[in-house]
């Protein structure tokens, strides 16, 4: 995909990836087999008819495409931004057994795009109102497509978000230049548009607990991600100018520190920032604390490059702009020289050993050590399910790690409570978040049908 170059890109928050032109698309489209058995809708979490909306745009019929994709995903613009598609459609795509599959993801953001520019707006059919209450927990990717689901299906949706703007972690953990908050805006008006009501503010487990929620809702949904920072346990970790992502990109992103003070959010910024981690929340934080001034930036990871988690694509735009990466390679303690802020950190050289339980060679000590000088660093080593909710409500089972324990249906084991994505995952894609809303949407409402079909019963008799 046409992306904007380095040189420039480094100097602002602006949008890197440009999209295809209508030129590009058609070409692509064109490649498109059209299987049978469509391998790709397999491989997307929301089931979008991946070569129907191919083959419309191949006819140029690309309002129909765009009605066919948002079919599955509410928020196209968004998936076909920031979804890992090569990790999904794309992989099973029969042409990336020959080589290099179609550029779902793109296509997808075309038609997106496109509808936007031309004022396209899809309300797709709804069903009657019920007269069932639904309230979800939490306005990320999962919770979206859960509200979006249950609002087409006719219920009556409330959707609690603790922060001040909708989005969740599309609003404050994904920086604006790639993926502008203004997709993210527009893409929630149509959530807003079906009669979804969003109610910022609200912290459920501290302004109103769950119980509070099922006395006024048939049936909840729990939504809140996993948002909680992993520490690292090191000596040093509470030295000033440490950062967690979470906190550096919520100023960043959500409160637009790099607008400061245009926005009243200050953000400290490094001149040598080292930022430990090796998946896309790392290259996020690296790339923004270079646009942020910083004159040198590192990324730490434990293993090679071959097993970072982090988007290909995404890795390569950090080495574009100058990001530089130290393999093997795993903090052991920070320093200080002067003030109590962070000025070294001493790291351990690692060796790859035998695989562990996620398949990649686990990170062995190898004894050695080196020390880097920095003057900031960004803790982007992962993040735990947000514990707020299963803390304040004893009844729902977690496990070890803190995940909500669900049946394949998302129901939880307390009645009436449903829950999806990261919250019961753990770290997870916005694809894969979203697939949870659909899925548990459909479950729910099928419990809903059947409850009104007991009360209908009752009224008759």
């Amino acid at each position: 995909m046409p992306k904007r170059p380095a040189e420039e890109r480094i100097n602002d928050f602006n949008e890197v990836a440009l999209g295809y032109s209508e030129e590009m698309t058609l070409e692509e489209a064109s490649r498109c087999l059209q299987c049978p058995n469509a391998p790709c809708v397999r491989g997307c979490p929301v089931r979008i008819n991946i070569p129907k909306f191919i083959k419309l745009i191949r006819e140029r019929k690309f309002e129909e495409a765009y009605k066919v994709v948002k079919e599955g995903s509410p928020i196209p613009a968004i998936t076909g931004r920031v979804c890992p598609q090569e990790k999904h459609c794309e992989k099973l795509c029969t042409l990336a057994k020959l080589g290099q599959p179609v550029a779902i993801g793109a296509l997808e953001r075309f038609v997106a795009d496109w509808a936007r520019e031309q004022g396209v707006y899809t309300k797709l059919q709804q069903l009657e109102k019920r007269s069932k209450r639904v309230a979800v927990i939490g306005s990320g990717p999962a919770g979206i497509v859960f509200a979006t689901y249950m609002a087409r299906l006719g219920h009556e949706v409330t959707v609690f978000e603790a922060l001040h703007e909708a989005g969740g972690v599309l609003i404050y953990g994904i920086p604006e230049f790639r993926l502008p908050k203004r997709i993210v805006k527009e893409e929630l008006a149509y959530m807003r548009d079906l009669g979804v009501d969003i109610e910022l503010g609200v912290v459920v487990g501290k302004t109103v607990s769950l119980y509070e929620l099922l006395e006024e809702f048939h049936l909840v949904f729990v939504a809140t991600g996993a948002g909680h920072p992993r520490m690292l346990g090191i000596p040093g970790e509470n030295l000033n100018y440490i950062y967690t992502a979470n906190e550096f990109l919520t100023r960043v992103n959500l409160m637009r520190a790099y607008l400061f003070p245009e926005y009243d959010t200050p953000v400290h910024r490094g001149r040598r920032v080292a930022v430990v981690g090796g998946g896309n929340t790392a290259m996020d934080a690296a790339r923004a604390a270079l646009r942020l001034g910083a004159e040198e930036v590192y990324v730490l990871y434990r293993r090679t490059r071959g097993e970072m988690p982090a988007r290909e694509e995404e890795v390569d735009n950090a080495e574009e702009e100058g990001v530089k990466f130290l393999f093997l390679v795993q903090p052991i303690e920070f320093k200080s020289h002067s003030q109590d802020s962070v000025s070294e950190v001493l790291l351990m050289k690692m060796a790859l050993g035998e695989p562990d339980e996620t398949g990649r060679p686990r990170p062995v000590p190898t004894g050695e050590t080196v020390s880097i000088q920095v003057d900031m660093v960004i803790n982007a080593i992962g993040f735990h399910p947000n514990p707020l909710i299963p803390m304040t409500t004893p009844e729902i089972r977690t496990d070890s790690k803190g995940r909500i324990v669900v049946g394949d249906d998302g129901r939880t084991s307390m009645p009436r409570v449903y829950a999806g994505g990261d919250i019961v995952v753990g770290e997870g894609t916005v694809i894969e978040a979203m697939g949870w809303g659909r899925r548990v949407a459909l479950a729910a409402h099928k419990e809903l049908a059947v409850e009104n079909r007991w009360s209908n019963n009752i009224r008759k008799h």
